[in-house]
């Protein structure tokens, strides 16, 4: 608890002392807690003080996370000289019923296919050199009412059979040229525009950010003139069958405007200037090339790198297809900031799996941001509790941290039942070997007294 109440020092000025008192509470609860993260959890486990109608009034306080999130990364975690990237990705958390703030169908990457619950987007820091990501803020997705009849007519279309009419070669009559510069930001995109442009203004003048990285359903020209409108560079990746051209560079005939593209990539077929390296591991190689190509969606030259993996025995080919905005910008960086964009996913991971983001039950906006929020504050907060410990232990883990306040938690209670209190030391002794009990590692378990 002591240390529970220091970090929270941090951004003590943030908040009402009441609230900060329960927040101490809430965050003792679910360091401790074993199963659900829920209200009524969270008020059996927290020690005095921290009732049910206490830990009811702080969900209901409108607090301001980002904010709160960002002092604690600026005291605890900034360092800077190191490099940092911003990472951004959706999360969907499952829900049932039908009062949920923001309830609607959501596409979850792990089932692949759209169920009912609610989104958040989440901007992340990355540290670089120590490959770690901080999640710094999380807006929930509502979507408008045009949104989801646009979405539902889309569907509909999809059901609707074709008439098995071919389609005629060449480009409809009257069609015409469209100025790819002027370009219109779907809803989605919008609300990812907005949340960006808070993220950076967040950061202020402490991080000067360059890159931002996003997954696979990000790379496309809309995407990427919203990221360079913020004047930061986007990374990320095409789709494996994206048509890539070189720059034309055969001698113009003089009539016409001077074509653009020059001869279509050839993702197995690569041309020997553009090879950067290659390795091989476990029967498979793997082929690095980089150059500035064209897609026929974009209006400008991407940066991009192309890694080829051939199976050695059976012969079978693969690709992937990274780029950047930045065109200067070396190709194992493009490498290392696309795979690092993946920490995220281990915020989503532990904000699920320890600290509630799939078991609150809260359905007021206010009640429901906050729950989503404190989930990622403690992704950062149990961070910071780690490093006293693995600095002994490198691989002391969230769950020996919930172990050692489960049973502090455990030997308060059975010290309450003593006629007398034993002294310092072995009190020390017994609180130390009732934390090890549930410890995962081998170093940390409890000593045999036989």
């Amino acid at each position: 608890m002591p240390e529970i109440l220091a970090l929270l020092q941090n951004i003590a000025p943030l908040l009402e002392k009441p609230t900060l008192r329960q927040l101490s509470h809430v965050i003792f609860g679910m360091l401790a807690a074993n199963g659900r993260i829920t209200m009524l959890g969270l008020s059996r486990w927290t020690e005095k003080g921290g009732s049910y109608r206490s830990i009811q009034r702080f969900y209901q306080s409108k607090l301001m996370w980002s904010e709160i999130q960002w002092v604690l990364f600026r005291l605890r975690f900034l360092k800077p000289a190191d490099e940092y990237i911003g990472a951004g990705d959706e999360t969907v958390i499952s829900k049932a019923g039908k009062k949920t703030h923001g309830l609607d169908r959501f596409f979850a990457g792990l089932q692949q296919k759209a169920i009912p619950g609610i989104s958040f987007f989440t901007f992340s820091l990355i540290n670089v050199n120590e490959e770690h990501s901080y999640p710094l803020q999380a807006t929930q997705i509502i979507k408008s009412v045009e949104e989801k009849a646009t979405s539902k007519a889309k569907a509909e279309a999809r059901k609707v059979k074709p008439t098995g009419e071919k389609k005629k070669p060449g480009r409809p009559k009257g069609s015409k040229n469209k100025d790819k510069q002027a370009v219109i930001l779907n809803p989605e995109l919008l609300r990812i525009q907005t949340a960006l442009k808070s993220f950076i203004a967040t950061l202020g003048v402490f991080i000067a950010l360059k890159y931002v990285a996003m997954d696979g359903h990000f790379g496309n020209y809309p995407s990427a003139w919203m990221v360079r409108q913020e004047n930061l560079h986007l990374i990320s990746k095409l789709r494996s069958d994206a048509a890539l051209y070189t720059s034309f560079e055969g001698e113009h005939s003089g009539l016409g405007r001077k074509p653009k593209y020059g001869a279509k990539i050839d993702f197995h077929k690569m041309d020997a200037k553009y090879f950067k390296e290659t390795s091989i591991e476990d029967n498979l190689r793997k082929d690095v090339f980089q150059g500035q190509f064209y897609n026929k969606e974009f209006a400008f030259a991407l940066n991009v790198v192309i890694i080829l993996k051939t199976n050695l025995v059976t012969k079978a080919q693969a690709h992937v297809i990274l780029f950047s905005t930045d065109l200067d910008l070396a190709y194992d960086k493009i490498i290392k900031f696309y795979s690092l964009r993946f920490q995220i996913e281990f915020n989503f991971r532990d904000a699920k799996q320890y600290w509630g983001l799939e078991d609150f039950m809260n359905v007021t906006e206010t009640g429901v941001t906050n729950a989503v929020n404190l989930s990622f504050f403690m992704v950062n907060f149990s961070y910071a509790l780690l490093q006293p410990y693995r600095q002994f232990d490198p691989d002391y883990s969230v769950l020996d941290l919930k172990s050692g306040y489960r049973g502090y938690r455990y030997a308060s209670e059975i010290l309450k039942m003593l006629p007398e209190k034993p002294d310092a030391i072995l009190l020390a002794e017994i609180f130390q070997q009732i934390a090890r009990l549930g410890a995962i590692h081998p170093a940390l378990q409890p000593v045999s007294s036989q």
